[in-house]
């Protein structure tokens, strides 16, 4: 009984262990490129008082390479996200929805603009790591 129990828990091991290496995926190399100073420009506001939003905003890539084009277009990039930001109203800002809709915005014309610039969408992700409003 002993003994195939064990042959069971062998056969069940050794086929677990070739769907693992044939589930393993390669690693990306991907970077990250953070704007710096931090984001900072108004909103549309509905009240008398003029409305702000801060972020933090990072580029992945998939090369590190392509960090180097990133760093050479920052001010067109930048100065994009300044205008989609400054041209929203204050429900989207202050929604998560609204919020989202403003990332992919933001996602879809860097990587429209550095696509022009380079011949190559190079932005895979765009993420918001700080966003502060009032």
């Amino acid at each position: 009984m002993k003994r195939y129990l064990l042959s069971i828990l062998f056969m069940l091991m050794s086929v677990s262990s070739m769907s693992w290496g044939a589930d393993e995926k390669v690693l990306e190399d991907y970077a990250y490129y953070g704007f710096e100073p931090e984001i900072v420009t108004n909103y549309i506001s509905n009240r008398k008082k003029l409305g702000f939003v801060r972020i933090s905003v990072e580029l992945m890539v998939k090369d590190p390479n392509d960090l180097v084009a990133i760093e050479h277009h920052d001010p067109l990039l930048r100065s994009a996200i300044v205008e989609i930001l400054g041209n929203q109203p204050e429900e989207k800002i202050k929604s998560l929805t609204g919020r989202e809709e403003i990332r992919r915005e933001c996602y879809d014309t860097v990587n429209r603009l550095i696509e022009q610039e380079t011949g190559r969408a190079l932005v895979v992700n765009l993420l918001f790591t700080r966003y502060l409003y009032d």
